[in-house]
């Protein structure tokens, strides 16, 4: 798979259905949550708010299903739920590859919506920490994906305008949130990359 990354110096890359396949574990939480307090369960639509924090997903079902649901208390029932699950997920192998080959060659990042402790457990977890100059979760931002701030956090850690820079995500919003930041956007299709360019 050759990617034309030679206009870059910095590969921002989202965790969650990007890196490491978590996304049917995040779903199978979700789905606990939901059976606990009632709420209906759209498995797609869930699926299509990756890279959202749980508590502003909560507000998107509140929103949608006329509730009243406490944004706090149901992401933490949702991440006791998906910490409960025994295994995460395998790391993603073409988009681990990226990031292999461009060590000495790019700064590298994480910009991911999960929570700061989470995300540094599965990144510790799979060895993946070496390989990476910045991390910047949820517990950095107040505005998460489709707003640019995460990864317009983590060019300013690798010291790089946001020009310089390229996102790999494998959602809409997680593509929204990257040209919000005036980056290009490389979408996890299946086992290969889908190029969006910046508008």
């Amino acid at each position: 798979m050759n990617l034309d990354l030679s206009k870059y110096k910095g590969l921002i890359f989202d965790m969650d259905g990007t890196l490491i396949d978590t996304m049917p574990a995040h779903l199978d939480a979700w789905e606990r949550t939901a059976q606990k307090f009632n709420i209906p369960y759209d498995r797609e639509w869930i699926h299509g708010m990756g890279g959202m924090p749980s508590p502003e997903i909560t507000l998107e079902i509140n929103e949608r299903y006329g509730l009243e649901l406490d944004p706090k208390i149901v992401a933490t029932y949702k991440m006791q739920c998906f910490d409960e699950i025994e295994y995460h997920g395998d790391i993603i192998a073409h988009t681990f590859q990226v990031l292999k080959s461009a060590q000495g060659l790019f700064r590298t990042a994480i910009g991911t919506g999960s929570q700061r402790n989470n995300a540094m457990r599965l990144l510790e977890e799979r060895d993946l920490l070496p390989l990476l100059q910045a991390i910047v979760t949820a517990t950095d931002v107040t505005k998460y994906k489709p707003n640019p701030d995460t990864f317009l956090l983590a060019a300013e850690k690798l010291s790089l305008s946001p020009e310089l820079c390229a996102v790999f995500e494998d959602t809409e919003l997680g593509k929204q949130a990257a040209h919000a930041a005036g980056m290009d956007c490389f979408l996890v299709v299946g086992e290969s990359f889908e190029f969006h360019p910046k508008p």
